[in-house]
C-alpha cells in the first residue's frame, strides 16, 4: 500500500511556522536530507562541501525574501538538524548541479536525474463546470514518495497557501486563497550555472505568497535564476501563462484553444532562436509526452473536466517511458517514477494527489478551508 503525504498545519510567524513544521515532519525531513547527501556523497562530495553550497546560497535568498532563511531557520531548530541542511533541500536542484558541475569531484559525478513532469493547464472556457483545472504529474526520483508532505500555511500578512513539498523544503506546487496556483517543469539550456541566483523552490513560494498575479508574474520575470525553469502559473478567474525561463531571460507560452500543456522541452520559437536545449538527451520522452496529453484532452472537447486531466496523466504509452511514469531505471542510473499525480481547481481551493500513480490509483483530497485531508478512489 502507497502511503498518502500527511497534511500538516501551520500557522504564526515565519519563525513560528518553521518550528511547527519542523517538529511535525522531522523523520521525513530527516530522510530528505539523507537521500540528497548520500546521492552527492556517491559523486565524492563530503558534507562540509555541500553544506559549503548551501550557504552559498543564503544571501541571495536573504535579499529575495528574509522571511524564507527565518523559516528554514525555524524547521531546522523543530526538527534539530542543520541548518545548512535545510537550505539544501530548498536549494537542492541547484546543489545537485554544482555537485555534477564540480571540477573537485573526487570520482566522477554522475548524470543529472532531471525532474522530469508533464504540466496541464484548462481554461474556465475550455471545462463543462466553468471552472479552471491545473495538473502534473512530478517525475523525480521514487524514494521522494515518502519524502513529500503537504502544508496548509495560514499567512499573517497575505493569502492562505496549499502546497505540496518535499519535507523541508518551503513550496513545490500549489495553490493560494487568492487563486492563484503554480507548477513547474524541469529545462535545461547552455545558459546554466554561469552564476548563482534564487533557488528555483523559493519563487514558487514566492508565488503562492502573491495577492495579485501580476505580482508573481513579475517575480518569475526578474528574478535572477542559477538554471533554465519551466514556470506555469494561473489564476482561478481563467488567466494561465506558461515562462520558459533561461537564468537571465524568460519566454511567455501562450494557451492555445483554452489549453496550456508543457514537458520538459522548450516550446518557445524566440528561445528556440536563442538558446540551446540541452535537457532532450537525459529526458527524450518529453518530445511526446506533452502530445499525448493534448490530444487526449482534445479528444474530450466539450467535456473536460478535471477528471479528464487525471485521465490524460494516467496515459501510458511507451510504458515505462510513459506520461504516467512507474518505478524504472532512468539514463542516469537511478531509479525514477511518476512520484505524484496533482490536481487542482483554485477556485475551490482544492488539491488532489496521488503519490506514485502508476502504481497507486488512490488520490488524497486537501482543501484550503481546513477539513482533513479526505481519501478518493480515481
Amino acid at each position: 500500500m502507497v502511503e498518502a503525504f500527511p497534511l500538516i498545519e501551520l500557522h504564526g510567524t515565519p519563525e513560528a511556522r518553521g518550528r511547527l513544521y519542523g517538529q511535525q515532519a522531522a523523520e521525513r525531513i530527516r530522510r530528505s536530507i539523507g537521500h540528497y547527501a548520500a546521492q552527492l556523497s556517491a559523486a565524492g562530495h563530503g558534507a562540509e562541501r555541500v553544506r559549503g553550497w548551501a550557504r552559498d546560497f543564503v544571501p541571495s535568498i536573504e535579499a529575495f525574501e528574509p522571511s524564507f532563511v527565518a523559516e528554514m531557520r525555524g524547521i531546522s531548530e523543530g526538527a534539530n538538524v542543520p541548518f545548512e541542511d535545510i537550505v539544501l533541500i530548498n536549494a537542492r536542484t541547484e546543489v545537485l548541479q554544482l555537485g555534477k558541475r564540480s571540477a573537485a569531484a573526487a570520482v566522477p559525478s554522475p548524470k543529472a536525474d532531471p525532474d522530469g513532469c508533464t504540466g496541464v493547464i484548462l481554461l474556465p472556457e475550455a471545462t463543462q463546470d466553468g471552472l479552471l483545472v491545473h495538473g502534473q504529474n512530478w517525475d523525480w526520483k521514487s524514494e521522494c514518495a515518502e519524502t513529500g508532505v503537504v502544508l496548509r500555511i495560514r499567512e499573517e500578512n497575505g493569502p492562505d497557501i496549499l502546497t505540496f513539498v518535499e519535507a523541508g523544503g518551503l513550496a513545490r506546487a500549489g495553490l493560494n486563497s487568492a487563486g492563484v496556483a503554480v507548477t513547474a517543469n524541469y529545462l535545461e539550456s547552455d545558459r546554466d550555472y554561469r552564476e548563482l541566483g534564487v533557488p528555483l523552490a523559493l519563487l514558487r513560494r514566492k508565488f503562492l505568497q502573491s495577492e495579485h498575479l501580476a505580482m508573481a508574474m513579475r517575480t518569475a520575470y526578474v528574478t535572477k535564476k542559477s538554471g533554465s525553469n519551466n514556470i506555469m502559473l494561473s489564476h482561478a478567474d481563467g488567466v494561465a501563462l506558461n515562462f520558459e525561463c533561461a537564468p537571465d531571460e524568460t519566454f511567455l507560452v501562450h494557451p492555445q484553444n483554452g489549453m496550456l500543456v508543457h514537458a520538459n522541452h522548450w516550446q518557445s520559437p524566440v528561445a528556440l532562436g536563442k538558446l540551446k536545449d540541452t535537457g532532450i538527451a537525459n529526458t527524450p520522452d518529453t518530445l511526446y509526452r506533452d502530445m499525448r496529453v493534448r490530444s487526449l484532452l482534445e479528444a474530450k472537447q466539450g467535456r473536460l473536466d478535471m477528471a479528464a486531466v487525471r485521465d490524460a496523466l494516467f496515459d501510458d504509452f511507451q510504458h515505462p517511458w510513459a506520461v504516467c511514469r512507474p518505478p524504472r531505471l532512468s539514463l542516469a542510473g537511478n531509479l525514477s517514477a511518476t512520484v505524484a499525480m496533482l490536481l487542482m481547481q483554485p477556485k475551490l481551493g482544492v488539491l488532489e494527489i496521488a503519490p506514485l500513480p502508476a502504481i497507486n490509483k488512490t488520490f488524497t483530497r486537501y482543501t484550503l478551508d481546513g477539513g482533513a485531508a479526505q481519501a478518493v478512489a480515481a
